[in-house]
Formats: structure tokens, C-alpha cells, sequence
């Protein structure tokens, strides 16, 4: 007898489950629950597996914090000990990039945690909360997905975590991959995944301590007035650089200074490519903020190299074993 798939849905909140309120007449607020969300999709009594759900919350994606990601972890983690096959999360499409990015770094397990939401609220027309979930549901049952971490499924779309951005504000195909593309797609009710992924490099959980990043852009022409005190402020500095890596030379000596109290990361501002190390030698340049001892992102935007920078924090690693992350 073939192995029924279990597959869990842990509901955060989020577009995909607002509704208008009974007293207030503007707007809508996140009101629905798990159950409310299965209900609402047709097919899922069909695909042949055991779905349970939890209500974890009821927030929009702006207000989820970096301690609700690790406690919703280590509930999957347990879930995972337990026998659940699969995962699916449902949340505000807001901070999806940067909540699954987090999971992708806290979850061990081999069993695929699929995040998901909706940008249109289920009273919209055209609402597509219900088939996201519908192929969020397929993909976290599949074989196939099992040991590929943490992705998002976003209009048949399937993106990897670590690559996965929201490039539009209202659009419905919101959810994209510039630096890679989506590693797959939702093809006749069933996943096709086009590559594997590396493993991703992991934070282990629990987070032992607070830690506060600051998230600085470069912009054209800033003084950096914004750079004053942050070392005696924050624990971390992460700046969103022009292009490849570069800063105005004024925010050179400055920077050299913080990295002398606390790591500080530079990330590209575009959001797809990645940090160069050899190219440019003018102040303010790649060379010159490693030469510094600023740390280079990488292949990481600038939000999801704060995230690894504030996981690592929290986490208690120290200076080297950041860099090491980064490298």
C-alpha cells in the first residue's frame, strides 16, 4: 500500500485571509482561518493525501517579526519529527522574500515548506488566494520537493527562498526570481522542478540573544549623516551599494570605522547579480570597503543579507563564522 502524504497548513494571516469587519466599514483586516482558506478551495479532497491545519496567527506580513519565523521553525521542525510530509505557510505577501528566506535558514528537515499568500483578498474579483494554495498544497506533497528547503509558490510559479523577490506592489504575478528565474513551474495539477538546489547553509535555532541590523541604501549625492553613530547603536550594518558593490568616497572613512566595532555588509541595491571583489579600486569601491573590513553579500540582496546577518547575531556567532556565511 503506497504512503499517503500528510501536508500541514500553517496559517499567519495576510491578504489571503482578510475580510472586511463587521464594525468598521473601510478596508479589510486578516479575519480568516485555516479552515476558512481549505474551504475555500475546490480539488483538495481529490489530490489523495491527509491535510491538517493550524491557525498560528491572524497579522498582515508587515508585522510578523524574526521571532515568529524561528518559533514557526521549530513547530515544523516538531511537525516534521512527527511524520508530517510537507508544509504549506500562508502569510501577507508584504514580507514573503524575507519570511521565507529566514525559514530557508532555520529549517533542517528534509520535508518542503512552501510558502505561499494572495494579492487579491478573497472578496476581490479574480481572487487568487485559493489556487496558489491549491498548488502550494501540490508541491509540498511531491517527492520531488522533498530536500529543496524552503519555497514560495506564487502563481504556478515555484521559486527558490533564497532567490525569490516581490517586484510589484498590486499585481497579482508579484513574485519573481531576477537573479535565477523560478526553478519550476505547476504544470496539469502536479510540480515540475527544473533544478536542485545546493544546500543551504544553516542558522541553528533557538536565537540566544536580541540583536538590532540597520539597513542603510546608498543614494546619489547622500553625505552619509545616516552612518553617524551607528556602531554604538546597532549590531550589525548592512548597506544597499550602487551596482557592483560601491559607495560615495565620502562614506568610505566612516563605514572603516564601523567595521571596526561591529560587522557591516555591503549588498548590491539592484537586486539582481552579485558583489564583485576584484574589478574597481577607486575609494569607495569593492576593493577598497574590503580592504576596510566590510564583508561582501555576495549573491544576497540587501534584505536577505540583513536577515543572515541578523540570524548569525542572534544566534551568537562571532566575526569570522559571519564572514564565513558570507563567503
Amino acid at each position: 500500500m503506497s504512503h499517503r502524504p500528510e501536508v500541514h497548513l500553517l496559517a499567519l494571516g495576510g491578504t489571503i485571509a482578510m475580510a472586511a469587519s463587521n464594525i468598521e466599514t473601510q478596508g479589510v483586516k486578516p479575519q480568516l482561518g485555516a479552515a476558512d482558506l481549505l474551504a475555500a478551495v475546490p480539488g483538495l479532497s481529490d489530490l489523495g493525501m491527509t491535510l491538517r491545519f493550524t491557525d498560528v496567527s491572524k497579522k498582515p506580513g508587515a508585522s510578523l517579526s524574526t521571532d515568529d519565523i524561528a518559533t514557526l521553525a521549530q513547530l515544523i521542525a516538531e511537525r516534521e519529527h512527527a511524520g508530517v510530509s510537507g508544509f504549506v505557510v500562508t502569510q501577507g505577501t508584504d514580507t514573503i522574500e524575507e519570511t521565507a528566506y529566514l525559514l530557508d535558514l532555520f529549517h533542517l528537515g528534509q520535508a518542503p515548506v512552501v510558502v505561499t499568500g494572495a494579492m487579491r483578498h478573497p472578496s476581490m474579483p479574480g481572487a487568487d488566494g485559493p489556487a496558489n494554495l491549491l498548488a502550494a498544497v501540490q508541491t509540498a506533497a511531491d517527492a520531488g520537493s522533498r530536500g529543496m528547503g524552503c519555497l514560495v509558490v506564487f502563481s504556478d510559479h515555484i521559486h527558490a527562498a533564497r532567490w525569490v523577490r516581490k517586484e510589484h506592489a498590486t499585481a497579482p504575478g508579484a513574485f519573481a526570481s531576477p537573479h535565477a528565474g523560478p526553478i519550476g513551474y505547476i504544470t496539469e495539477g502536479a510540480p515540475r522542478l527544473l533544478l536542485t538546489l545546493a544546500p543551504q547553509q544553516h542558522v541553528p535555532l533557538p536565537l540566544l540573544r536580541p540583536a538590532r541590523v540597520a539597513l542603510v541604501t546608498a543614494g546619489l549625492g547622500d553625505d552619509g549623516e545616516l552612518l553617524q553613530g551607528l556602531g554604538d547603536r546597532f549590531d550589525g550594518v548592512v548597506i544597499a551599494a550602487f551596482g557592483a558593490g560601491h559607495v560615495p568616497q565620502t562614506w568610505a572613512d566612516p563605514l572603516e570605522k564601523i567595521a571596526g566595532q561591529i560587522p557591516v555588509v555591503f549588498a548590491s541595491r539592484t537586486g539582481a547579480g552579485s558583489t564583485t571583489r576584484n574589478t574597481y579600486g577607486f575609494v569607495g569601491s569593492e576593493q577598497d570597503l574590503l580592504r576596510r573590513g566590510l564583508i561582501a553579500a555576495g549573491e544576497l540582496d540587501s534584505y536577505k543579507a540583513r536577515l543572515l546577518l541578523l540570524a548569525h547575531l542572534r544566534a551568537g556567532s562571532d566575526r569570522n563564522r559571519i564572514a564565513a556565511a558570507f563567503a
